[in-house]
């Protein structure tokens, strides 16, 4: 290529594409960049007491009823999240997940505890059940992913209720091999379980960098090759922070304005068969 040519697709400037993948079902891409949630938390308002040195990540909502942490200097390595008023222990609640669960899937859980509560009564099952999950018979209501790989479960035992979601694979010896669990305590925001179902049955896959896609993903999953412009993650980055900022600092002139591009490249791909470029 001629130093005068730019290249054929993307702005210009000499960037170079970089070699990433897409991979789907969503619920077995791999835990991804905790910054996808943090700094959404961050720019949310949410106060952040994470150490200088990075670890444990620790952040309280702005009227200080909810806690969201990751801590991995435990084994596991986990999220954690807490909250209910102070004044009254029996109606507080908690929240794990594994740390290989999609910080896209908890996202579905987090951003929504950072906005106002919707009129509307939540429906946990109706995300998943739009999206073809099969609803299944039991001691305890099942919802599970069409490739069988994942479900979501409410349950009731002795007195106390819990959702509880898992994704899991089979081994070469046919055994299941769990890849994440998350559990629900009672209590939970059920809005918020809402939530995290949604972002949970989103058909469109999730993109990976090289040497983040998990051994279970190239056994049971889609995994198509995706260029992509450094600058194009700059901006989905930049693109999800915007939304998570309260309306007064979202409005016109507040922003610098910056080049626009098709932010979402790759989840465009995906809306079109994740075309490789």
């Amino acid at each position: 290529m001629k130093k005068h040519q730019q290249p054929a697709w993307g702005p210009a400037g000499g960037e170079t594409p970089q070699q990433h993948y897409l991979v789907a079902p969503r619920h077995l891409a791999g835990a991804g960049d905790l910054r996808h949630i943090t700094e959404y938390l961050r720019a949310a308002g949410w106060k952040d007491h994470t150490p200088r040195h990075g670890s444990p990540v620790s952040f309280e909502s702005r009227d200080r009823t909810v806690r969201i942490g990751y801590a991995n200097h435990i084994v596991p390595a986990m999220w954690t999240m807490s909250g209910g008023p102070q004044n009254a222990p029996e109606q507080t609640w908690h929240a794990t997940f594994d740390a290989a669960t999609p910080v896209e899937i908890i996202a579905g859980f987090t951003d929504t505890l950072t906005r106002a509560r919707s009129p509307h009564a939540p429906d946990v099952w109706r995300p998943l059940t739009t999206q073809g999950w099969s609803t299944g018979e039991g001691q305890h209501p099942t919802v599970t992913s069409p490739d069988g790989t994942a479900r979501l479960q409410f349950r009731e035992e002795q007195d106390t209720t819990m959702w509880w979601a898992a994704a899991r694979t089979a081994s070469a010896t046919g055994q299941h091999v769990v890849a994440w669990r998350a559990v629900f305590s009672e209590n939970t925001p059920l809005h918020a379980i809402e939530g995290f179902a949604a972002t949970l049955a989103d058909p469109r896959p999730l993109l990976r960098p090289p040497g983040h896609v998990p051994f279970a993903a190239a056994q049971h999953a889609t995994v198509t090759p995706y260029m992509v412009l450094p600058s194009q993650l700059r901006a989905m980055q930049q693109d999800r922070a915007a939304t998570a900022r309260p309306p007064a600092q979202r409005a016109w002139g507040t922003v610098q304005p910056r080049p626009r591009m098709p932010a979402s490249a790759a989840y465009a791909a995906a809306h079109h068969g994740g075309r490789q470029r």
